[in-house]
């Protein structure tokens, strides 16, 4: 007959094969989900430039934003966290596409609804807005909120706040020390 040791081994891969069915079937079932489920975005723009100096060969922008946005419709049965950032994009003559992150935070799924709306007015940069040059000055700034959905099973995906509600602004020709 089968020992213990075959059964046990049959029950093993057969309950490892029905946990990957159901992944596969989970994951199937999130695709074209990506669209359907994003944060709500009221508010995002600049509130104060604190400074543009020169440090160390390179410009360096240190600024302060306003950020109003409800993360609650991007949950779902399937994602783990969120982790969301804000973006400054601009075009220098030596990159067209230039983007740097300047402020991120991670959003799990178990955390109270309440924690999972983000609305701080004047948050200060975690990362400065630093050019490889000089290229900073008098270009022009949009600021923009991206996410990455994180989900239990299936795949990664980004989403970006809509381009039309971005939020923009000119920095100065000349270092300053604050506005």
């Amino acid at each position: 007959m089968h020992t213990v040791w075959v059964r046990l081994n049959a029950v093993v891969f057969f309950g490892l094969s029905a946990l990957l069915g159901f992944s596969v079937l989970a994951a199937i079932s999130k695709i074209g989900h990506a669209n359907r489920h994003v944060p709500d975005v009221k508010t995002l723009k600049l509130k104060r430039l604190k400074s543009l100096k020169s440090h160390g060969g390179v410009d360096r922008a240190l600024l302060n934003f306003d950020l109003h946005v409800d993360l609650n419709p991007a949950f779902h049965w399937n994602i783990k966290q969120l982790f969301v950032y804000v973006v400054a994009s601009y075009k220098s003559d030596k990159n067209k596409n230039n983007q740097i992150v300047l402020w991120d935070k991670i959003v799990e799924a178990t955390d109270p609804p309440e924690s999972k709306i983000i609305k701080q007015d004047s948050i200060f940069v975690k990362y400065a807005l630093v050019d490889q040059g000089a290229d900073l000055r008098g270009r022009d700034v949009e600021l923009q909120i991206m996410w990455d959905h994180m989900p239990l099973t299936g795949l990664l995906y980004m989403g970006e706040q809509d381009k039309s509600t971005v939020s923009s602004f000119t920095l100065p020709y000349d270092y300053t020390s604050g506005r």
